[in-house]
């Protein structure tokens, strides 16, 4: 509620004055913030109204620092960590212009504000919340997105929408179809930049900015400021506010938020060695991240044989049964989400205890993304990295990107799952025996206590409760687990065998030289996989997401669905689904187009042969 001094701040004030009502009550000024409050922003009055109704209190530090300089019209260059209040440091100055009037409804049914975000789910969260922020200065949002039906959305853009919120690739359809229109567009907002950069989105961005007004105010927000951030804001955004909010420090002598440990292992072993990490760990709320859906569908069946509660997450389900796996975690009916990249942004569960990466991410970013999801808000985290011989470089650039090393941790042995099986067990019975305790008269005629009585006059009771520990362990189908995951040494990158993308030495052709298609650094393809052989490499300056938007452009393929890929001096190699190897190869005809030249694409000779 508004003072009458907020009201009329023109009345002489004195901070050292209180009145007395009475001779036993004072009233004295209520204590100012420390930090500046939403009212101090200059935002309008409705607005404060609404987020005082929620229950905000005061700004996060990229509100405080964003809000001011986007009222004032700047483009603005963000920064800040995923879960630190970026939405409302882009929106609420956004809806600033329909409760100052600044915008018309003379534009029609075309939208003044436009976000990109990279997927449906932080889409829905972000149309979710500018919904909320304008409900009092009557803001009509559209979240519109890929994997759902188009229809209502078109009927939604023709009634007319002050602000459209949309993964990129929908935009594009709905632009191409006339049903989006750009024209009047006065706030463009790149949230999660990086993201959509990293899924390949770098060309639907430039044209979707490219049908924008030149004149727009164009905000870019990211959680990491990789240079192709700096070269896309260079490129669209004029003289901007650049505001980076670094992580807050852990106080010296408190435990890190996130606690990280990587786990060296064989390539083969790598689901095995996680099940037995996510047995130790038991976690309350985890989520695996994967590289490609057969991985997850792959994890999930081996997790679940685990008496693990694990559920599957990808781009191949429709939304709807995507929507109900994320409840059941939410709820506490399933532990552990096995999910694609693509499938599991945007997603934020406060339940969240785990973040696993079954592969190590080849973007830095990637890692600091999928961490951020835990630790938030005070609460502590666990960050598990399960680490191939091949993807040891990946690590170092994590490393040197979060500036710091990720301590390495033996996986565990089917010793040390024996150990602490038994330690449940035995805290399971002491819960137990303190139940009964607890209701002895209605357990007492189950029959429990007489059939002991009755066994212990044949045998002693420490094997009358062995047997039975063991029966009701027998039960649970877990794994045996006698299997010994070889030790891998970690390594520093720069050490030969580590992985390189060296790969087997080749003749000019780009065959396999002397040694044997199985030279030194060289792996056979994940299962359900097979490797495409591209003619053109590093020498022509081909990167992956060079190889990805080709293979995507022009097969049936989703970037989700490309898996490994290596870049060698005058080749690339590239893993697709096994089912789907035939229809890229024909939808391609032998050739693609990368770098502006013809390159050649079949199967790879080595994998053929294997």
């Amino acid at each position: 509620m508004n003072t009458l001094l907020e009201q009329h701040p023109d009345l002489p004030t004195d901070e050292n004055t209180v009145e007395t009502t009475d001779e036993n009550t004072v009233d004295t000024p209520p204590e100012k913030p420390a930090g500046p409050t939403f009212a101090d922003l200059g935002l309008a009055p409705k607005l404060l109204a609404t987020l005082a109704r929620l229950g905000y209190e005061t700004p996060s530090p990229i509100q405080a620092a964003a809000v001011g300089p986007l009222i004032a019209g700047r483009d603005l260059l963000g920064q800040a960590a995923t879960g630190t209040g970026k939405t409302a440091a882009f929106a609420l100055p956004m809806l600033q212009r329909l409760a100052d009037g600044r915008t018309t409804r003379e534009r029609g049914p075309k939208p003044f504000g436009l976000v990109l975000a990279p997927t449906r789910e932080l889409a829905m969260q972000v149309g979710e919340a500018i919904t909320k922020y304008g409900s009092e200065v009557g803001a009509s949002v559209a979240t519109v997105y890929g994997g759902a039906p188009i229809g209502p959305q078109l009927g939604q853009l023709r009634r007319g929408v002050d602000v459209v919120v949309a993964t990129p690739g929908r935009a594009i359809d709905l632009i191409n179809r006339g049903a989006l229109s750009l024209a009047a567009i006065e706030v463009a907002v790149l949230d999660e930049a990086d993201e959509m950069l990293d899924m390949g989105f770098v060309e639907d961005i430039e044209t979707i900015l490219g049908s924008t007004p030149e004149g727009r105010q164009t905000v870019l927000f990211s959680a990491t400021m990789p240079g192709r951030i700096q070269s896309l804001a260079r490129t669209h955004l004029t003289d901007p506010a650049d505001i980076r909010i670094k992580r807050e420090a852990t106080p010296e002598g408190e435990a890190p938020k996130v606690r990280q440990t990587a786990y060296h292992v064989p390539r083969s072993h790598v689901t095995v060695a996680l099940g037995r990490v996510l047995e130790m760990e038991q976690p309350t709320a985890a989520i695996v991240f994967c590289r490609t859906r057969a991985d997850v569908d792959a994890v999930t069946e081996t997790l679940t044989a685990r008496n693990l509660r694990a559920e599957a997450l990808h781009g191949g389900m429709d939304q709807e049964h995507r929507t109900r796996v994320v409840e059941r975690l939410r709820a506490g009916r399933t532990d552990l989400l096995v999910a694609t990249d693509v499938a599991a942004r945007g997603l934020d569960i406060e339940s969240l205890t785990h973040v696993v990466n079954h592969d190590v991410p080849s973007s830095p970013e990637s890692y600091v993304h999928r961490i951020g999801r835990v630790g938030r808000a005070g609460r502590e985290g666990v960050a598990i990295t399960l680490v191939t011989p091949g993807s040891v470089r990946h690590l170092r650039n994590i490393e040197r990107l979060i500036g710091q090393s990720v301590p390495s941790a033996p996986v565990p042995t089917p010793d040390d799952l024996r150990s602490v099986r038994l330690a449940r067990t035995a805290l399971a019975l002491r819960d137990q025996i303190g139940a009964d305790s607890d209701v002895a008269d209605s357990a007492s005629g189950d029959g429990v206590d007489e059939l002991v009585l009755e066994l212990a006059r044949d045998h002693d009771l420490a094997s009358v409760a062995a047997a039975s520990i063991r029966m009701a362990r027998a039960g649970t189908s877990v794994p045996d687990d006698e299997v010994e995951i070889p030790q891998v040494r970690a390594r520093s990158g720069g050490e030969r065998g580590m992985g390189g993308d060296r790969g087997p030495r080749r003749d000019r052709d780009g065959r396999p030289g002397p040694g044997g298609a199985r030279g030194q650094g060289a792996r056979p393809p994940k299962a359900g996989t097979t490797r495409l052989f591209v003619s053109a490499g590093r020498s022509s300056g081909i990167r992956p997401q060079d190889i990805v938007g080709a293979l995507a452009n022009e097969s049936r393929l989703s970037g989700r669905d490309i898996g490994a890929i290596q870049i060698h001096e005058r080749h690339a190699l590239v893993e697709v689904p096994e089912h789907a190897a035939e229809d890229v190869l024909r939808s391609l005809r032998g050739a693609t187009t990368l770098k502006g030249r013809k390159a050649n694409v079949r199967r790879d000779r080595d994998n053929a042969d294997a």
